[in-house]
C-alpha cells in the first residue's frame, strides 16, 4: 500500500513523500500502521488553530479541598509521538496536539484539516478529563476522540480513541513521567475496499512510558 505523506521541507513548508507499508497481523503492527498513517500525513500547512472551546468540555477534579495548582499551567510536550497538552491555571485543557496527524484539537470542537491528496481529516473530541492528587502530585489526563475520519489517496481511516496519561509531576525538573495507555477502535479501508482492523485490545489497550516536559508557550 502506498500512502502520500506531508513532511516539513525548507522554510517550514510541507512536501509530499510517498511511502509503502506492508500489512501484517498483530495488534502492535496494526497500531504501528495507524501511527504511520497519521504522522505528518494530515496537514498541508501546519496545525489547525480553532478558537475558544465550549464551556464544560473538560472535567477537572482535584482530590481534597484545594484548587488545581496554577504552577501546572502551561505547555507540556512529550518526548516523542507528537503529544502536547496546553493546561490552563484552573486545570482546563486549552488544546491538545494528538499523536495521530499531529493535529491541534480544541476540546468540545470538531477540527477539520486538509490532506495532501485534497481530502479531509476530521477530528471530533469526546469528553476530556483532568484529575490531580496533591498528596502524590499525580496528574491524570484523559483525551477522547469520539470520531476520527481521514481520507487520502483512496485510503480511509475511521474510528475513535481514548488516551490516558497518568504519573507524578516534578515541577523542579519540569517533567511529568507518565504511563500512557491507548485504546483505539480504528478501521482502515484500502482503495480495493479491504477493511483492516487497527484496534487495540478492548480490555487492556496498549501501555508504555512517556515523559512530558514543560516547554515555552507557543508564539501566536
Amino acid at each position: 500500500m502506498h500512502i502520500r505523506f506531508a513532511e516539513p521541507g525548507a522554510g517550514g513548508t510541507m512536501r509530499p513523500v510517498l511511502r509503502s507499508f506492508a500489512m501484517k497481523g498483530g495488534s502492535m503492527m496494526r497500531w504501528n500502521w495507524t501511527l504511520a498513517l497519521g504522522l505528518g500525513a494530515i496537514l498541508m500547512g501546519g496545525c489547525s488553530r480553532p478558537v475558544s472551546r465550549p464551556a464544560g468540555a473538560v472535567d477537572v477534579m482535584v482530590e481534597g479541598p484545594g484548587a488545581f495548582p496554577t504552577t501546572l499551567a502551561g505547555r507540556w510536550q512529550a518526548s516523542r509521538d507528537g503529544w502536547e497538552l496546553e493546561l490552563e491555571p484552573d486545570g482546563q485543557i486549552a488544546a491538545a496536539i494528538v499523536s495521530l496527524g499531529r493535529v491541534r484539537v480544541i476540546p468540545g470542537k470538531t477540527t477539520t484539516v486538509p490532506t495532501v491528496s485534497g481530502h479531509e481529516g476530521v477530528f471530533t473530541p469526546g469528553p476530556w478529563t483532568v484529575h490531580y492528587t496533591p498528596e502524590t502530585r499525580e496528574l491524570t489526563v484523559r483525551i477522547t476522540l469520539s470520531h476520527v475520519r481521514v481520507e487520502m489517496a483512496g485510503n480511509i481511516l475511521e474510528g475513535s480513541s481514548t488516551d490516558t496519561f497518568v504519573g507524578p509531576v516534578d515541577l523542579v525538573a519540569g517533567t511529568w513521567q507518565t504511563q500512557w495507555t491507548t485504546f483505539t477502535r480504528y478501521v482502515a479501508q484500502t482503495p480495493d475496499h479491504q477493511l483492516i482492523d487497527l484496534s487495540t485490545d478492548p480490555n487492556c489497550g496498549e501501555t508504555q512510558s512517556l515523559t512530558f516536559r514543560k516547554a515555552p508557550a507557543r508564539q501566536p
